[in-house]
């Protein structure tokens, strides 16, 4: 998605909202951007790839990150830590490339206060209903965990007006959410304005 102006876009919603697919899909069609992997304490999951999935580190580790501001974002998010690396996205912007990072709602407000240039998009389900089965089908969440998502997705909606965009995902229909996310950054790149600023 190369264009005028690299971008930063913000990825965020509810837990169950199919994020990971989004940009998991993005990545299989082979879309040009860098796609900021975010930092965290929790433990890695059988699936997962480090690196990849996430940078899995020590909470000393991510401590001494947080020490030596290398990172634009961190929160802890249902017991574990999870930051954003500043330079992973400054150097995607000194290339030119569009930086996506996917963050929880927590974090997408906190990016907003310091980089309120960025593009920030929420993903949905079209009915809030829909997000039990979808933790519940994704089984990564023991049924407490589940509840405490839910319960926190009730709050996350009251900061939409945080965001610049809302992208539906039905069940099913991914590469229509897909098709949205990147009308979006077709747009943003349209926009009058010089080069992305604000990290430095």
């Amino acid at each position: 998605m190369t264009g005028n102006r690299p971008l930063v876009v913000v990825i965020s919603g509810p837990s169950g909202a199919g994020k990971d697919t989004v940009l998991n899909r993005m990545k299989e069609r082979g879309i040009e951007a860098d796609f900021i992997v975010t930092t965290t304490t929790r433990p890695r999951r059988d699936y997962e790839v480090h690196g990849v999935s996430y940078n899995f580190v020590t909470p000393q580790t991510f401590e001494e990150m947080i020490k030596n501001n290398d990172l634009l974002e961190y929160a802890q998010v249902y017991g574990n830590w999870y930051g954003v690396p500043r330079r992973a996205v400054l150097q995607a912007l000194e290339r030119g490339s569009d930086a996506i990072i996917k963050v929880d709602i927590q974090g997408a407000v906190t990016i907003k206060n310091n980089l309120p240039g960025a593009c920030f998009v929420f993903i949905t389900p079209p009915k809030i209903a829909e997000l039990p089965g979808r933790l519940k089908r994704r089984n990564t969440e023991t049924e407490t965990e589940r509840e405490l998502r839910l319960k926190t997705a009730g709050s996350e909606f009251d900061k939409l007006p945080i965001f610049d965009y809302v992208v539906l995902n039905p069940e099913g229909e991914i590469d229509t959410a897909v098709e949205d996310v990147l009308a979006i950054i077709r747009a943003e790149k349209l926009k009058a304005g010089s080069a992305f600023k604000g990290l430095n």
